[in-house]
This record gives structure tokens, sequence and C-alpha cells, in this order.
């Protein structure tokens, strides 16, 4: 294997994209000394439209188109995402080279005035910008005013120090990964907030063209994230996952076995529909599209097939 002498990661301008960005580019110097690594910060459509949700405006995948661009024309060799940001089919020419080791896959809790999910008053207002959050919120705290919140971890938590809502629901590990850990109310079980596919891990993607690069990055790859990661993906792949629909997809592994629980919901919590299955670690995709037919089965595609024509 032949240490290329300089890579280049692309990243978003975010301070958590750039941490994530820093903390691969650690990774790379300890395994390769000689090895200079750069940081291309960006700005994507994704960061720059922040008056509309997520599924108003062509979804997670506006984070990285400008990334892709980099990679594709040269400018970058490798991109840095997280993987509940990837879209679940990538576009042709690129790949995902390795997925780093999974932080906490939970949502988090933030909030100034209560502790707890539980103690919240009705109509108390929460903001979150994922329907995956919204619809199981709603479906178990029906009582509470959800409302939309968007931009990096830093605005929303200032719109919520702000006042403008009474508590918040972010990523765990974003939070633990700014060092923020002390804005953690509560971390919400799988029972009351199932994870989305992917999250908490971060993903390496590069163009495809560029096998130099598989060996180099095939270091940063942990089998177990990687194993459950792409069942959860497979499963969101095969119901056609977007953030347009509220989906959640949550798999642990537990002596080479895979047990993966995955969710479709209407945003309005009025319809959950919930499913589980378990296979050895090798069948990973074969899980995840094992699992997606049950929830199909119980009526998942008509009520994502409804959902979006709701959204027209």
């Amino acid at each position: 294997m032949n240490t290329p002498k300089k890579l280049v990661i692309a990243s978003r301008e975010s301070m958590l994209a750039m941490w994530q960005a820093e903390h691969i580019k650690g990774r790379l110097k300890a395994l390769y000394p000689d090895c200079e690594v750069e940081i291309l910060g960006m700005t994507t459509r994704g960061d720059q439209i922040l008056d509309r949700t997520l599924s108003k405006i062509g979804g997670k995948g506006l984070f990285i188109k400008e990334l892709e661009q980099a990679l594709q024309d040269g400018r970058a060799d490798l991109a840095v995402h997280s993987i509940k940001d990837v879209p679940m089919e990538l576009p042709e020419g690129f790949a995902l080279a390795a997925i780093g080791e999974r932080a906490s896959p939970f949502d988090a809790f933030v909030s100034n005035q209560y502790a707890r999910l539980e103690e919240m008053p009705e109509g108390a207002i929460v903001g979150t910008s994922s329907l995956r959050r919204e619809a199981q919120l709603r479906a178990k705290f029906p009582h509470l005013t959800i409302q939309p919140l968007r931009g990096n971890v830093q605005t929303r938590l200032s719109k919520l120090d702000n006042g403008d809502y009474d508590a918040v629901i972010l990523a765990a590990a974003g939070l633990q990964r700014l060092g923020l850990d002390s804005r953690i109310r509560e971390i919400l079980s799988p029972a009351d907030s199932l994870p989305a596919a992917g999250q908490g891990a971060l993903g390496i993607e590069i163009a495809a063209r560029r096998t130099d690069l598989a060996d180099i990055l095939r270091p940063l790859n942990h089998e177990e994230t990687a194993a459950c990661v792409t069942a959860e993906r497979a499963l969101a792949r095969a119901l056609g996952g977007s953030c347009q629909v509220p989906l959640a997809a949550y798999c642990v592994m537990e002596d080479g076995l895979l047990t993966l629980n995955g969710l479709v919901g209407h945003p309005d919590g009025s319809v959950i529909i919930e499913a589980s299955a378990q296979a050895p670690d090798a069948y990973a995709n074969a899980l995840g599209r094992a699992v997606a037919k049950r929830l199909a089965d119980d009526g998942a595609e008509e009520l994502i097939a409804a959902v979006l024509a709701e959204q027209q």
C-alpha cells in the first residue's frame, strides 16, 4: 500500500461537521504520520436554507452535494458525513469507504425548565427538525405542541435559550462531540424515540474511481457499527426512506447476532407501525430488507405513499 503524501477532507463548515472532520484528520495522522492532511470547509445548500424544513426543500442530500462535487473534480479525496445525513442511495460514481465507530445513537431532551420529557405540561412547545421525532412525540405525548426547528446545534440551542421553545430534541452524539453534555437533561430511550438509520456514526465517502483509497481508509471502518448501520440503511432504502417520511431504524449487535427494530409513522402520530427481526451479522442487508417487508406487510408502504401525497 502506497501512503499518499497528502489527503484533503471535504467538510461542511458547521462546528459539528468540522469537529467530525478534525476527528478523522487525527485518526489519519495517527495512522500515516508522514501524510499531510487538510480540511476543505464548504457551505452547502442545506446550511443556507434555514426557513423551511428539510422535507420541503429536497432532503438531506442538500448537505452533501457540494462535498461530492469536490470529490468529483479532485479538490478533495474524501468527505466526512454524519451517516444519517447521507441519502440511502448514493449518486452513481460515489461510495462509502468506511463507517466509523458509533457514538451515542440516541436522541437527547434539552430544556432549561424541565428535567424530563414526561414532566412537560399541556401546550409546552418542543422544537425538532425531524419528522421521525415529531411522529413519535405526537404519538406518545399528544398534549405537547411540536414546532419545526432548523439550524446548526448552536442556533437551535440559542432559540431554546431565547424562549422560543420550552425544549428541543437533538442527537445526543452531536451535543457530546461539541462538549455540550451538560445541556442534556435526558437521553431518550428507543421506546420513546427510535433513532434514525445511522444516527451517531460517521461515514467516509469517496469517488468510486478512487480505489487507491480503499486500503488507506479501511482501518477507520468499525465492523460492528458498519454491520448495524448497513442493516438500518437497507431497511430505509427498501422503503424509499428519506427525511420526507417519519422512518426510524435502530440495530444492535450481541455475540454476532443483529437485532433490528424499524418504525414508520404518520407525522401527526396517528399511525405508528413497528417491526423487528434478528439475523447473524453477515446478513445485515437481508435483515434490513426483511424488517422492511414486515413493516410493508403491516401497511407501511401505503402510509408512506399517503404521507408523500399530503406533502405535495
